[in-house]
Parts: C-alpha cells; structure tokens; sequence
C-alpha cells in the first residue's frame, strides 16, 4: 500500500479571499510608510546635527514638490492607519461600563478618532507658533 501524502493547503492569495483579511493587510502595509517617514525624521534629527545648512538643504527637500506628496501619502496613510486601529479596538478591549451600563463600540470608536483629532491639531496649532 502506497504511503498517504499529508494534505498542504495552498496560502498564495489567502488574504485575497476575504474582505476582512484585506483590509488588514493594508493596515500592516501602513507600517511602510510609517517607517520611511522615520527615515525622513531621523535625517532632519541627522541635518540638524550637521549645521544650519544641512538643515537648511533637509527643509528644502520636505518643501520640495516630491516632498510634499510624500507627506500628502503619509498623511493619508496614517489616517487610515489611526482609523483601522481605533474600528477594532473595542473587539480587542475588555467592556468599558460608564454608570452601570456598557460603552457601545461605535462611542469607543467615536471618542478614540475624536482624540486623535484634536491632538493632532493641537499640535498642528503648536508648531504653527514662533518662538
């Protein structure tokens, strides 16, 4: 009798078949952007250390055409990153109860995108200022 092969199911295109799988690719895949733009953040950290003109040349390049639509991508990428992540988290934490009844997972997500907003601008609001 001929030995039996064990069955392999096939993973090329797995996340393809489902709409919840590809969205969470697509979260994952923000983790790209987030680091190419700690890249940028690190070389102006690195311009600054190298002198008025290398700064100088870094802000140049972020003010660049290019440079703005990389950002113009990450903005948008992190906003749909902050947005994915704000959706799950009330699959991912325990009851939140407020005067004996629970927090619905639409108010969590409300207040969670409410905050990141309002950080945000308040720091857009910050560095907007001149010392």
């Amino acid at each position: 009798m001929a030995a039996r092969r064990t069955y392999t199911r096939p993973m090329t295109g797995w996340w393809k078949r489902d709409p919840f799988f590809i969205r969470y690719m697509a979260r994952e895949a923000t983790a790209i952007f987030v680091y190419l733009y700690a890249i940028v953040l690190v070389a102006g950290l690195s311009a600054l250390a190298n002198g008025q003109e290398s700064f100088e040349a870094w802000l140049a390049m972020l003010r660049s055409p290019l440079g703005i639509a990389f950002q113009l991508v990450c903005l948008a990428v992190f906003a749909y990153h902050t947005w994915s992540w704000f959706v799950i988290m009330p699959k991912t934490m325990p009851p939140v109860v407020v005067a004996g009844k629970r927090v619905s997972g639409g108010t969590l997500t409300g207040a969670g995108v409410a905050a990141a907003v309002l950080a945000t601008l308040v720091i857009v609001a910050l560095a907007g200022l001149k010392p």
